[in-house]
């Protein structure tokens, strides 16, 4: 893919990316308030506007830094953190279970809508390869971002479910330890295609599929 094709697919991956990024870290907070914490709505952090949620390094640098290094096939970032005090959920172990499910379901809820997005353009004849290109991205930016939160491993969201899930234990305490050095392991098993072929592809086509069987009414309906 020569630069020219990279920065054109960039501009049409801007916005899906951005609302990939945004609104599940607006998803999260609500649900951290619903649950007993309010520190993100206090911080005027619980809003849309992709300004008050841009993280220079993570929502700019490394999404656009890893589509050039990888030839467009790994594209992932994330938002400025969520204020977030877990002691302030009313049952904190239960709890954290739901605000960390909430953000990887908001990306597959996205998914699921940018899919819609593309049978509609279909069944209305638009073949317009800016905004089938840009449902497409679509889908599989959300799908990425999806898969890869649920990587269970902390500070991902899947390694607090994980947390969650498991009783007050060794193993609990060992996930509490690496937390602060998870996001480096992480990205090493980016890097080093381990986390994409054991985890990543095997969570993505699975939910693909899922994502198939919800738009077989969509379909039957636009025929």
């Amino acid at each position: 893919m020569d630069i020219t094709s990279q920065i054109q697919t960039v501009l049409i991956l801007a916005l899906p990316v951005l609302f990939a990024i945004t609104v599940p870290a607006v998803v999260r907070g609500r649900t951290a308030a619903r649950f007993g914490d309010h520190t993100a709505a206090v911080m005027g952090r619980l809003t849309l506007n992709p300004i008050k949620h841009i993280d220079p390094i993570g929502t700019l640098l490394i999404p656009i830094v890893l589509y050039f290094a990888t030839s467009g096939a790994l594209l992932f970032g994330y938002a400025k953190p969520i204020p977030f005090d877990p002691d302030n959920l009313r049952n904190p172990k239960r709890d954290l279970i739901w605000v960390s499910l909430s953000a990887p379901a908001a990306n597959f809820a996205m998914a699921l809508a940018w899919a819609i997005f593309f049978v509609v353009l279909r069944a209305m004849d638009i073949s317009e390869p800016f905004f089938v290109q840009m449902a497409q991205g679509g889908v599989l930016v959300n799908l990425v971002m999806w898969a890869f939160n649920l990587f269970p491993l902390p500070p991902l969201d899947g390694g607090r479910i994980l947390a969650g899930l498991l009783p007050d234990g060794p193993v609990q305490n060992f996930l509490a330890r690496i937390e602060p050095y998870g996001f480096f392991i992480v990205m090493a098993l980016v890097l080093t295609g381990v986390l994409r072929t054991f985890w990543l592809n095997p969570l993505m086509t699975a939910g693909s599929e899922i994502i198939k069987i919800f738009l077989i009414p969509f379909a039957a309906l636009m025929l």
